[in-house]
């Protein structure tokens, strides 16, 4: 139905009863192939169930007349997002297993799966590596019926080397306490100063953040602080400052962390 994700999945991560028995394993949305763009230019919390979706499942592929539509409809899905699978219902390979195992772990190697899991694979989020910003993907232009899809972005943060955990933890206390609200999902993998051997991994949802998890050990190759967000309406410019001045990358006219400490408020676009 046409929910905000949002809510189900903060319930979910944070409802006392619900922690006890279940966690979340990912979120899969499902998108009508006859009337999925309509769906998605009338209401932006069908925007919001793409964007969030760690599976899209397509269905009713074999009733759509018109295959340009059906076409561009998947065009606009991986655009909204993507890091997540995108699946034919009417695909004979695509059973019930492809809708599980959407977590940390892969099921087949029984070890961490990062880049799986944070959707690097397809490699076309708003990048920030070490402070400096790339745009990965071609930019879209959309018509005014298009209104909902730029308003969510996909940004993944990066930096090589560790970082303390009171960096991270102001990082994540400003960005929710700023534009909670507009904070649709956010994945990530922290190499911590104080314990480098050891990856973090968070997970959250506006303003509710699972318990952060400890891994063993670091996956081979996969080294280093990573963090996926999705946002809606948020400012681009506030995300990447903000995590280049906490990872002490700061650009020339933004503070470094011990400016940012003394004043949170230092950086602009702050509520």
């Amino acid at each position: 139905g046409l929910a905000d994700p949002a809510p189900v999945l903060q319930s979910i991560m944070a409802h006392p009863a619900l922690v006890q028995a279940f966690r979340l394993d990912g979120v899969i949305t499902l998108v009508d192939a006859v009337n999925g763009n309509a769906t998605l230019d009338a209401h932006v919390e069908a925007v919001k169930q793409v964007a969030v979706a760690d599976r899209i499942v397509l269905t009713k592929t074999d009733l759509a007349t018109d295959a340009g539509d059906v076409a561009a409809l998947r065009a606009r899905l991986r655009q909204l997002n993507p890091g997540a699978v995108l699946l034919d219902a009417d695909d004979s390979e695509t059973g019930a297993a492809a809708l599980f195992d959407c977590g940390l772990y892969n099921p087949e190697t029984k070890s961490a799966d990062v880049q799986r899991w944070l959707g690097e694979e397809a490699g076309h989020h708003h990048h920030d590596h070490d402070g400096h910003h790339h745009h990965h993907g071609d930019d879209h232009h959309h018509d005014h019926q298009h209104r909902h899809d730029s308003r969510v972005r996909s940004h993944s943060l990066v930096h090589d080397g560790p970082v303390p955990f009171s960096a991270i933890e102001m990082f994540l206390d400003l960005l929710r306490s700023t534009y909670g609200e507009k904070l649709l999902r956010m994945k990530g993998v922290i190499e911590l100063l104080e314990d480098p051997s050891r990856p973090l991994v968070i997970h959250g949802v506006q303003k509710i953040l699972h318990p952060p998890a400890r891994l063993p050990a670091w996956p081979e190759g996969n080294r280093g602080t990573r963090l996926v967000l999705i946002t809606l309406d948020m400012p681009e410019d506030y995300v990447r400052r903000l995590f280049a001045a906490l990872t002490n990358r700061p650009s020339i006219d933004t503070p470094d962390r011990a400016a940012l400490e003394d004043n949170p408020l230092a950086i602009a676009g702050r509520r």
